[in-house]
């Protein structure tokens, strides 16, 4: 079962506007990396492996966030404070802690974040920067789990 795509995209934007992180690109990467790290939601624990949550980030990605980027980023690290409950696996249950910390890592990327409009340019993008070129996902997947998930349901 997934996360209706329409619900999930009202959520990513709230939270995102919260932390003062809001962008429709932005949202929309986050839709699509959803779409294929966990078919929006049908996948909460990798199989056979550590990642977590609707957005599949590893405990060690999550723990390099925290240590080399949101250390010295004391207000961004208030913000993400709120959303806590300082419970075990706190990505693959709480959705806005999920939402927060997956816009983080794309936010510590240098190049600007692709043009949503442009659904080949997320998934290299994600290719690049979220799955790496050593990962199994394919920007080819990316594009075809953006169009099953995450489109409008509207």
């Amino acid at each position: 079962m997934t996360i209706s795509s329409n619900q999930l995209r009202q959520l990513i934007a709230e939270t995102l506007k919260d932390a003062d992180l809001y962008s429709g690109d932005a949202v929309e990467l986050l839709m699509g990396t959803s779409a294929q790290e966990s078919h929006l939601g049908s996948y909460i624990h990798q199989i056979n492996g550590p990642a977590l949550g609707i957005f599949q980030m590893e405990p060690a990605t999550e723990e390099d966030i925290w240590n080399n980027y949101l250390r010295y980023k004391s207000s961004l690290s208030a913000v993400v404070k709120t959303v806590m409950t300082g419970n075990p696996n706190e990505l693959a249950w709480n959705l806005k802690y999920a939402i927060l910390m997956a816009r983080i890592h794309y936010l510590r990327v240098k190049a600007g974040l692709p043009d949503s409009a442009n659904v080949h340019a997320m998934a290299l993008y994600w290719k690049q920067y979220y799955n790496t070129p050593l990962g199994r996902g394919t920007a080819k997947e990316f594009a075809k789990n953006y169009a099953r998930y995450a489109a409008d349901e509207s």
